[in-house]
């Protein structure tokens, strides 16, 4: 009996002793940043769940160093980055960050078509080069080691564009408040004039049909780790030609050849994932209102999306996203009205049309599967070739195997005759491959079919430098 009551008296002990380490608390007694040859030091450790001083369980430090694993990722200043913690004694520990920066500077050639998606300029459009924006770029992302970003546009082709853009996310000591300029000039010869079997129609002329300016100052707030705030107020300008005009009397408010407009946008996210360009685990929020001020043609709106990813385990994954736009018309005109295929609002199976309407919700349910991964080698025994790849970061691709299905529903206050997708349920399903590398690249090649049996190939993504 003495020997029993012994057994149960050291195990109980023992579970204790076990809750009483995970318990522990550690204090971080110093952060040590390596390979952080731009970026200030303080930009790092804005990214971090703990600071110098910061008390943290031993049972969670594991996890906290996944998440400023991953923020600092999410940057997009960083090829890697490895967190670790050293303990130094019973009570203190140490954090050592190695970061790999990436190339910060592109004066990249411009090259991009202007239709809403590639299988759009591919096969609709026959991959005509008319319809091609082109010229050059210069990109400086982390132009003073802030995590400033500045870039500079000079595009001709389709569009005539010039493009200047700033923005600095911190202004504060707390590195909270940030700030950003913006402006832009366009003009175009062709323009979508109207939407029939919803399907965009062109009109394209030797005269500009279109042109404008836009400017525009944003303000930032990040209260937390992963919470966003963001105020833009704009300024702009938007006319059409006669021919234009004559093609769409309704392409502005009150047949108007022009729309002068004041405008803010309010938004707020909080994100939080594993990895922002192609998220596996975690979850979203993100809502934007806008309004645009118009001499009494205003225009309302508002967009909320949600997506949640998770593992399965480190080879599965699957993804749900649910997006919903809504606008409040004063007056029904073409350029206000346009809603499905347009910016996020996209649904697999449908990149050929577009739907006009006043509301619209899209659901996407994904399973991934990790087919395997590939490292591009460094040498290839060809002297000059080696040289060069000695200066280039390693590159390595991760092949994604997936399923998919999108429901979607737009509601339209006055639906065109044409129309075969507005205010009727919208399906597809399909199957794809997604490769990811290296500057958040992420290339999507989807087979998928839809409602009306239309089955097709389509190639979405690109790179973020």
């Amino acid at each position: 009996m003495f020997k029993k009551s012994l057994s149960l008296c050291i195990l109980f002990l023992f579970f204790i002793g076990i809750q009483f380490k995970a318990n522990a608390q550690l204090k971080v007694a110093h952060i040590e940043i390596e390979g952080n040859i731009k970026t200030k030091a303080y930009i790092i450790l804005r990214e971090l769940p703990y600071k110098i001083g910061s008390q943290i369980r031993e049972d969670s430090l594991t996890s906290l160093n996944t998440v400023a694993k991953q923020q600092l990722i999410n940057t997009s200043l960083f090829l890697d980055a490895q967190v670790t913690a050293q303990q130094v004694d019973s009570q203190n520990l140490n954090i050592l960050i190695k970061v790999t920066e990436r190339w910060y500077f592109f004066p990249l050639p411009y090259f991009k078509w202007v239709d809403r998606n590639l299988s759009e300029w591919w096969n609709t459009q026959h991959h005509s080069l008319d319809r091609v924006n082109y010229g050059i770029n210069f990109k400086q992302a982390n132009a003073t080691g802030n995590n400033d970003r500045l870039t500079v546009g000079l595009i001709t082709g389709y569009t005539q564009q010039s493009v200047l853009r700033y923005q600095f996310p911190y202004l504060d000591k707390k590195l909270r408040f940030g700030m950003g300029l913006g402006w832009q000039y366009f003009t175009q010869k062709e323009i979508n004039t109207s939407t029939l079997a919803d399907k965009q129609v062109f009109f394209k002329t030797q005269d500009v049909m279109q042109k404008g300016y836009r400017a525009n100052v944003n303000f930032f707030y990040r209260p937390s780790l992963f919470e966003r705030h963001s105020l833009q107020i704009g300024y702009g300008n938007t006319s059409i030609n006669d021919t234009a005009l004559l093609l769409q009397p309704k392409y502005f408010p009150n047949y108007a050849k022009s729309l002068s407009y004041f405008d803010l946008n309010l938004s707020y996210s909080k994100i939080k994932f594993d990895y922002n360009a192609y998220p596996s685990e975690g979850n979203s929020n993100e809502l934007g209102i806008y309004q645009r001020f118009s001499g009494g043609y205003n225009l309302t709106s508002f967009q909320f999306r949600k997506v949640h990813a998770h593992h399965i385990n480190p080879s599965h994954f699957y993804l749900l996203e649910s997006n919903n736009q809504g606008k409040i018309l004063a007056n029904q005109n073409y350029m206000d009205s346009r809603l499905m295929g347009y910016g996020n609002m996209q649904m697999n199976g449908f990149e050929y049309y577009v739907i006009d309407g006043n509301a619209g919700s899209i659901f996407k349910a994904e399973w991934h599967y990790l087919l395997g991964s590939f490292d591009v080698p460094k040498t290839s025994g060809i002297g000059l070739v080696d040289k060069i790849n000695k200066r280039l970061p390693d590159i390595k691709y991760h092949f994604w195997l997936k399923a998919f299905t999108n429901v979607g529903y737009a509601y339209s206050e006055h639906p065109t005759n044409s129309s075969k997708l507005s205010n009727t349920l919208l399906r597809s399903a399909g199957v794809g491959l997604d490769i990811l590398s290296i500057y958040d690249l992420v290339i999507k090649i989807d087979y998928s079919v839809n409602q009306l049996g239309d089955k097709g190939v389509y190639l979405h993504g690109g790179i973020n430098f």
